[in-house]
């Protein structure tokens, strides 16, 4: 068995290159650590004492702690279609993308389309986030405007609460970031709380938690 002991290995390299927008853009792929995380259809896997030196894939690792084993994907895009789907407005956080696109994959088996402005779902930290829902439910690109539904904001001033939504057929929850603004034109409800507002994820995940339970009622 080939052990890699060169960190001028071309896939230390390539895990390398990953850990840069511009090269997951360029290649088309991005990594992802853990055994919890390594999905289906891999160009390669890399495993600790296995296929690679420990310390030399603690070198290219993003945690702190160092990781067993990195996967390395092509990445893969979706059209967005669905009754279903959850379009981020300028949300720059990575963790909170990645968060989204796993409450969507869990509650509403739904797709994430990222507008303009939203960090990449394939870095690192939403990858980690994304729990393996990455995988089962990739994300879309899209603008709002080439989108088909019912297309309401998120808004912690609206008027309505998110209760009063139709949702007799296809949404599209409209989520930007807590300080930016949302695309002008939109419906927009609330998620009635007794804080001031709730992190962008949250408010996703209470969102399609609740949408997606009333249109499987037949839109109750």
């Amino acid at each position: 068995m080939f052990v890699i002991t060169s960190a001028d290995n071309d896939k230390l390299k390539t895990i390398r290159k990953l850990q840069q927008k511009r090269w997951r853009t360029k290649l088309g792929l991005f990594s992802a650590e853990g055994e919890d995380l390594v999905g289906p259809n891999p160009l390669f896997v890399l495993r600790a004492g296995e296929d690679v030196e420990p310390d030399l894939l603690d070198a290219v690792s993003t945690l702190g702690s160092g990781t067993r084993v990195i996967g390395v994907y092509k990445q893969r895009w979706v059209e967005p279609t669905g009754n279903l789907l959850i379009y981020l407005h300028g949300v720059e956080d990575p963790g909170n993308v990645g968060t989204i696109i796993r409450s969507a994959h869990a509650l509403a088996d739904a797709t994430v389309v990222l507008g303009p402005g939203s960090a990449d779902p394939y870095s690192p930290k939403a990858v980690r986030a994304s729990m393996g829902s990455i995988f089962e439910r990739p994300p879309a690109r899209a603008t709002i405007d080439e989108l088909k539904g019912h297309k309401v904001a998120l808004s912690a001033t609206a008027e309505h609460e998110l209760r009063d939504l139709d949702v007799t057929g296809p949404v599209v929850l409209v989520l930007g970031s807590e300080r930016g603004a949302l695309p002008e034109g939109l419906e927009a409800v609330r998620i009635p709380v007794h804080a001031d507002s709730l992190n962008v994820a949250m408010a996703a995940t209470v969102a399609l938690y609740e949408v997606a339970a009333r249109q499987a009622a037949g839109g109750a």
